[in-house]
């Protein structure tokens, strides 16, 4: 299939899954909602149904609002380092799941430097959320060396990595880090040269991470699409019997991707925790990690695409909170839609007969075109 071809199918195919979910969701609003006759439920569904869809751009008037927007760009900054860190890890075959505990474990890591560290100026900043990303690469050694090493399933490992990260910073807070003046569980405050800069006062939240993260994105995109190590992690997760005997360390390219991934997972959650708040106070896994995951299936791994679909997941987010306070609709209705879409990205003969099309009429016009060459 020719690469116009390709990318013309992964936008179709996107669109079709996520047109299926909001049909889904549709569906189970309108069973859920209050009415007494089908007129009654299907005008408080399509309501609701507005609350998701418009309400996260626009006030109650119909006017466009500027805050709305930006608390819907402050949303996409931990999803926009999850997608990216599970999109390489994905791209060398890798189903790592450590971006929760990463992107938590990121964020307790920058908050203690944050609190107990003296640096001048910024550097501070600078350091917490290196400090943080370093810390969350050197945990992914351990998913990572059991897997070139001794097979060990990187997913079984990543994912009860999560669990014993989050009980770890539980048991570390409640028995020698938390402020004990304070009635809930906390650190001391932050000093102040280490927050990052809000980029609106507005109290949207929305800092300069946002800008950071799109450096990031373009880092990302160059390292894997334009340098020998990135072709080696997409070698890896297309062929990795090609890759082997080539002549390419299959083991350090599976350590390595697992291990820039974490980085990455472990920087969002310090640029969050600086960003948005100025004590660490999370009890549990954030779930940045777990949609950070539909936001790489939705990138089809390609890191250059995380910040729209990370933007289109945050909008949903804010669009099912709001759906929740305003038409009494859960706002748990957002992982109904990321599980179908789930599905049906994973199912590969999902439009499998269209793709098959495409392929057909991609030979036809490259046998057309030579055939146009040799009568020249």
């Amino acid at each position: 299939m020719s690469k116009k071809n390709s990318i013309k199918f992964t936008l179709i195919r996107g669109i079709a899954a996520l047109a299926i979910a909001l049909l889904v969701a549709f569906i189970l609003i309108f069973v859920s909602a209050a009415g007494e006759n089908f007129g009654e439920k299907l005008s408080n569904s399509i309501a609701a149904l507005r609350e998701m869809l418009v309400s996260p751009l626009f006030k109650k008037n119909g006017s466009f609002s500027s805050r709305n927007l930006s608390v819907v760009l402050a949303g996409t900054i931990p999803i926009m380092f999850t997608g990216l860190a599970t999109c390489i890890m994905f791209s060398a075959n890798q189903f790592n799941l450590g971006a929760e505990g990463g992107i938590m474990l990121g964020a307790f890591v920058t908050a203690l430097v944050a609190v107990y560290w003296k640096l001048p100026g910024p550097l501070l900043m600078v350091v917490a959320v290196l400090a943080g990303g370093i810390a969350v690469a050197l945990v992914m050694l351990i998913p990572a060396v059991l897997k070139a090493k001794l097979g060990v399933s990187e997913m079984v490992n990543s994912l009860m990595l999560n669990y014993v990260i989050m009980y770890l910073i539980g048991f570390l807070m409640n028995s020698y880090l938390a402020d004990t003046s304070k009635g809930i569980t906390q650190t001391y405050p932050f000093q102040e040269n280490a927050m990052i800069p809000q980029l609106v006062e507005n109290g949207s939240r929305l800092s300069w991470g946002f800008v950071v993260g799109l450096i990031i994105v373009v880092l990302c995109w160059f390292f894997m699409y334009r340098t020998k190590w990135g072709y080696g992690i997409r070698m890896t997760g297309l062929n990795q019997p090609f890759v082997m005997y080539s002549g390419m360390n299959v083991a350090l390219i599976v350590i390595l991707a697992q291990v820039l991934g974490g980085f990455l997972a472990g920087f969002g959650g310090g640029i969050e925790m600086l960003g948005r708040y100025n004590v660490y106070n999370w009890k549990a896994l954030p779930g940045y990690g777990w949609t950070g995951i539909t936001v790489a299936i939705l990138a089809g791994n390609n890191p250059i695409y995380v910040p729209l679909a990370a933007l289109f997941m945050s909008y949903l987010t804010q669009g099912c909170s709001l759906m929740s306070t305003n038409a009494n609709v859960p706002a748990q209705m957002i992982s109904i839609i990321q599980a179908v879409i789930f599905l049906l990205f994973a199912a590969k003969q999902f439009l499998a007969g269209y793709r098959q099309k495409l392929v057909v009429r991609s030979a036809q016009e490259e046998r057309a075109a030579l055939e146009k060459g040799g009568n020249k």
